[in-house]
């Protein structure tokens, strides 16, 4: 494809040299020549999708500047989007049409970009695997065999297999971040409060953060300055200011220092991926980068006390989808009671059920000071490590994952191993910092080649310092332009 990022599509479309009709053409054929092997997508709409290419042209021929004039971008599918079903990857949800857009939606539209579909996701974004979505799987481009990582791996699939050079995730625990070290792309959580969180379906409140994923650190710049600022129907929105992203790219890293968390690069992290970040870091340093050893002492209780946090928000959240207000309906319920049981046996999988139930455990009489109030003190002290790290450093690079991409069914049986492959990234959400992850290099497993990722973790509001620093490393790492198996055969 002639210009494969969203700037450089952007460009040619606000020039007059292509139009967003011909580029959105492009991208549907490309869904509907590979995605039936790679499952990312849930719902895409041709004629819908042609129709907003349609009118971003109109806009530009009339003297719009659009800073996404005429770029495909992919929806995460628990993000209302008008015209298409917001499943969550759930059958609880599959008929609900939400008669809304998100915000982020709306910013994207306001700024010419089109929406091209709707992607798969691990059932109301719980799992790290796009292995629970009560629809299908979702495939990683690199490897077919392989998850892409989730819960957003539909996004991350549809920009490493290049069937949309933007899309959008939500981020609780690390479902931005873990896809798209798996999958080889850029991916960010932008600190908590930045994004409005209006539209998007509810997994964990004080986690859910919305981001996007990109092939380049510019594109996801870009990307996260648009949907970024207040939203009045967002009380957790902030009103903080925010640099231009883009522009910000250009001044220097010299001068920065980076912490390295001896928590995060333990004996269970692969040598490949240890390697691998290590590589950025060395790059970084090339750059002027000074880097040095930090601590995180309360690391090992991230993964326990997300899991009491997130499920018990969870179980509050999820409590609205009882066969009456929307979403599925049990037919020949004998009375209320048994109409709300059966209808959230119908509609949930065994994950989304399986975190209900912990989370209404934690918040029960009799465990709630031993569980969830604990697990709250606890957090604090999670974040203030943080803070005390970066009395030392400006930012913290580390792993994404321990591993890279595992097969599909390798974890499913599992639950406490699946749990466990956020064990690097749940600590970001738990402080509301912004984390983003850069493809730094790659291992090779059964013959396949396969994406790491580095993982910059910041203070609150640090953005452009996060993406000032992935740029250096995606600069000094030669991946960016190394496409997966699947976007080559797009090409």
């Amino acid at each position: 494809m002639p210009s494969s990022t969203a700037v450089e599509i952007a460009k040619a479309v606000q020039s007059g040299a292509r139009s967003a009709v011909d580029v959105v053409s492009e991208r549907l054929a490309a869904i509907e020549k590979i995605d039936g092997r790679l499952g990312a997508f849930l719902g895409v709409d041709r004629n819908a999708a042609l129709a907003e290419a349609r009118e971003a042209d109109r806009r530009v021929k009339e003297g719009e500047r659009l800073p996404l004039a005429g770029v495909p971008v992919a929806i995460k599918d628990n993000l209302c989007c008008v015209g298409y079903a917001c499943t969550c990857g759930s059958r609880m949800l599959e008929t609900w049409r939400p008669p809304y857009d998100a915000t982020v939606v709306a910013r994207l539209k306001a700024a010419g970009a089109v929406v091209i579909g709707k992607t798969n996701l691990d059932e109301f974004a719980m799992g790290s695997s796009c292995e629970n979505s009560a629809y299908k799987p979702t495939r990683n481009p690199w490897d077919l065999a392989r998850t892409p990582g989730g819960s957003s791996g539909g996004s991350a699939a549809a920009v490493a297999a290049a069937l949309a050079p933007l899309a959008l995730g939500s981020d609780t625990g690390g479902s931005i971040r873990q896809p798209a070290a798996f999958s080889g792309v850029v991916g960010f959580k932008p600190t908590y409060g930045r994004v409005s969180r209006y539209g998007l379906v509810a997994f964990a409140s004080s986690l859910d953060q919305i981001g996007p994923f990109a092939r380049t650190v510019e594109d996801a710049a870009l990307c996260t300055r648009i949907i970024a600022g207040r939203d009045e129907r967002d009380a957790t929105s902030a009103d903080q200011p925010l640099d231009d992203l883009v522009a910000e790219l250009k001044t220097p890293v010299r001068g920065l220092t980076i912490g390295l968390p001896d928590e995060y690069f333990g004996d269970a992290v692969d040598d490949d991926v240890k390697a691998a970040v290590t590589s950025a870091a060395k790059a970084l340093e090339k750059a002027g980068v000074q880097s040095v050893r930090v601590k995180l002492p309360h690391t090992p209780y991230a993964i326990p006390v997300y899991y009491i946090v997130a499920t018990a928000e969870a179980s509050s959240n999820l409590a609205r989808f009882d066969g009456v207000h929307y979403g599925r309906r049990a037919k020949g319920a004998a009375d209320v009671g048994a109409l709300f049981a059966e209808s959230r046996r119908e509609g949930f999988g065994a994950e989304v059920r399986r975190r209900i139930l912990l989370g209404t455990y934690c918040l029960s009489s009799g465990y709630y000071d031993a569980y969830y109030d604990r697990a709250l003190r606890v957090r604090s002290l999670i974040a203030r490590d943080f803070s005390l790290a970066f009395g030392q450093c400006d930012a913290v690079l580390c792993p994404v994952t321990p591993t890279p991409a595992f097969k599909i069914g390798e974890k499913s049986d599992d639950p406490l191993k699946m749990y466990l492959s956020d064990v690097l990234t749940g600590a970001c959400n738990l402080a509301g910092l912004p984390g983003l992850t850069v493809p730094c290099g790659f291992a090779t497993r059964d013959g396949a080649k396969l994406p790491v990722g580095a993982q910059l973790i910041g203070p609150r509001w640090s953005e452009s310092l996060l993406f000032r620093l992935g740029r250096a490393i995606e600069a000094s790492a030669g991946v960016v332009d190394v496409a997966s198996p699947l976007a080559e055969e797009v090409r």
